[in-house]
Formats: C-alpha cells, sequence, structure tokens
C-alpha cells in the first residue's frame, strides 16, 4: 500500500526524465502561453499535458524574461540580470541597503558619522557658542588673560577646526551619497520585478480565462447533445404510447362489433 501511494505521488519530467514528486512538476497547458511556446520550441514533440519540472521552467522563465527586456531595451544591465534571476528563482530582492552599508563600515567612517552628526545639531552650536564666550570672556575681564583682543588664538583654533571638520562632513556625505544610490538602485530592481510580475500575471490571467471559456463552451456543447438526445428519446417513447393507443382502440373497435350482432 505504501509503495503504490509513493509511485502515484511522483511524475517523470517530460524534458529531462526524471522522476520527481508531482508537487516539483507542472503540467504544460498550465503555464503561460509565451512561456509554454518557448518550451514548444525546444521540444515540439510534448503533448499538452506534459509534465516539467519546476527548475526547468525556471531556466526557460529566466531566457524569456532576459529575451523580453533585451527586446525592449536593447541590452540588459547586470541590475536587470539580477532582476530576471530572482524573477525565475521566485526568490525576493528587497534589501535593507542601509543596515548592510552601515555593517561594512572601518573605525574612520563611524568616526566620520559620528562627528557629521554632532557637527549639524543644535548641541554643538550651543556648546561652541558658550565656548567662544567663556574664552572671550576669560580674557577680557579675568586675571590669566592668555589670549588678548582680537583673539589671535582663538582664531587659530577656530580655523584649524573647520580646516579638519570640512574634510570629516565630506567623507560623511561620500557615504551617505552611496547610501542613497544603493537605495535607488535596490527600488529600481524592485518596480522593475514588480511590473515583470505584474505582466506575468496578467497574461497568467488571460490564459486561465480563456481555457475557461473553452471549457465552458465544452460543457455547453455537451449539454446541447444531452437535450438532443433526450428529446429524441422522449419523441421516440410519444410515437411508441401513440402506436399502443392506437393498437389498444383497434383491438377494442374489432372487439365490439361481435357482440353488437349477438344483441
Amino acid at each position: 500500500m505504501t509503495s503504490h501511494d509513493h509511485s502515484t505521488d511522483k511524475g517523470a519530467c517530460a524534458l529531462t526524465g526524471r522522476s520527481l514528486p508531482k508537487r516539483e512538476l507542472v503540467s504544460l497547458d498550465a503555464l503561460r502561453p509565451a512561456l509554454a511556446e518557448a518550451i514548444r520550441q525546444d521540444h515540439p514533440e510534448l503533448p499538452v499535458h506534459a509534465l516539467i519540472a519546476q527548475d526547468q521552467i525556471a531556466a526557460y522563465r529566466l531566457r524569456y524574461v532576459n529575451a523580453m527586456l533585451a527586446s525592449e531595451r536593447g541590452e540588459v544591465s547586470e541590475l536587470d540580470r539580477q532582476v530576471a534571476e530572482s524573477l525565475a528563482r521566485s526568490e525576493l530582492i528587497t534589501s535593507n541597503t542601509d543596515d548592510d552599508i552601515d555593517r561594512e563600515r572601518t573605525f574612520g567612517q563611524r568616526l566620520a558619522d559620528h562627528v557629521a552628526s554632532f557637527g549639524g545639531s543644535w548641541r554643538f552650536l550651543i556648546s561652541f557658542g558658550v565656548f567662544i564666550a567663556v574664552w572671550m570672556a576669560i580674557n577680557i575681564i579675568g586675571a590669566a588673560q592668555f589670549d588678548l583682543y582680537p583673539f589671535i588664538l582663538l582664531n587659530l583654533a577656530l580655523s584649524c577646526l573647520a580646516a579638519v571638520q570640512a574634510p570629516v562632513i565630506m567623507m560623511s556625505q561620500q557615504r551617505q551619497e552611496a547610501k542613497d544610490r544603493a537605495r535607488s538602485r535596490n527600488d529600481y530592481q524592485v518596480n522593475l520585478k514588480a511590473e515583470l510580475e505584474i505582466r506575468h500575471l496578467h497574461e497568467k490571467m488571460d490564459h486561465l480565462v480563456n481555457r475557461q471559456w473553452q471549457r465552458l463552451a465544452e460543457i455547453q456543447e455537451v449539454q446541447i447533445e444531452l437535450l438532443q438526445e433526450l428529446r429524441g428519446a422522449q419523441a421516440s417513447d410519444t410515437k411508441e404510447v401513440r402506436a399502443a393507443i392506437s393498437t389498444n382502440r383497434t383491438r377494442s373497435g374489432g372487439s365490439a362489433k361481435p357482440r353488437g350482432s349477438k344483441t
């Protein structure tokens, strides 16, 4: 019993001949017409209900998507190729690009991000304003006046701070631009895959609707044939009943005459 169940749950791929579980096989007539036509071009001898392995379908789907992108755009970029591969393998292509880039940061990049984050905040402005006010107050009214007006040492410190802070902030901005580029590439891939998925979904829905109409037409033809058979059978039964009635009338009429003669 068990071996019989296992044998019935398996089927052979029409392309490779491998024996696989039926859940990993798809009938050829269940595929989209464009994909089924691509398979028939390489294997014209396949029957309508041939079973195809899912990995073979993924390979043909990859070829179909690449050919479609090449026909529409003239060339297939690396991003388009990645989208086609993810679509053929039914894999997710979305990713958190910010987290991926942040995990690969070096110590200098993390330091640059912290400096840029602190340098562009109100805490920096307020604390730096307080520091300059205290510096000027000490050198004007304080006892230890080490940097008299016009505060040459303070100007030198501010110049050095600006000279160091500007490249650090530029490094952080470059990393932010790299994040934006990675995010835009990911958005492009997601949008392209969604567009292809919607197009394939429309093709499959049209294919299913056409198949449903064909089945309904076949069912209607069968119903019409059954109605015609019922009408023919009903007509023959009616003729038989009429013939039986006429026969009975004839017999009853023939038997009634002798009785009348005797009276």
